[in-house]
């Protein structure tokens, strides 16, 4: 798990360089510069950035020769539930609920289809009992 899933603005730009690849044996440095379009950027800083993301936990890198490839440690999708999840596991089971309510009250159209979506693969599954909130109405109606 990262040590830390916060991410800069030119992290965040790298990371998509990244998870945008097959990731196979992984991208060199060089790589991930010119993966990186509409950004004047100086090789080091890409190196840099490159090497913060190893210590936080969010890339691994091996040994090519001379140079370094670099991978994503985790899916986008497996490092923002980490990242989700994180501050929401220390909550009491109210204040999660609470926390989760209020995302959904401001999630868009999309993003509600999406959650009813993934909530019935997840029933379907039999992996979670249907939850009610206390009235006994579905929060997602």
């Amino acid at each position: 798990m990262p040590k830390s899933a916060s991410l800069g603005d030119l992290e965040r730009a790298v990371m998509d360089v990244l998870w945008s690849h097959d990731p196979g044996p992984g991208l060199t440095v060089r790589q991930v510069l010119d993966g990186l379009t509409g950004r004047d950027l100086a090789y080091t800083t890409v190196m840099t950035v490159l090497s913060r993301l190893v210590t936080k936990g969010m890339t691994t890198r091996e040994r090519d020769g001379r140079a370094w490839r670099y991978r994503a440690a985790a899916t986008r999708e497996t490092l923002t539930v980490q990242a989700m999840r994180s501050p929401l596991h220390d909550l009491s089971s109210e204040d999660r609920q609470a926390a989760i309510l209020h995302f959904l009250s401001e999630a868009s159209p999309d993003d509600l289809a999406a959650v009813r979506e993934a909530m019935a693969e997840v029933e379907a599954k039999g992996d979670r009992p249907r939850r009610r909130t206390a009235g006994g109405a579905d929060p997602l109606g």
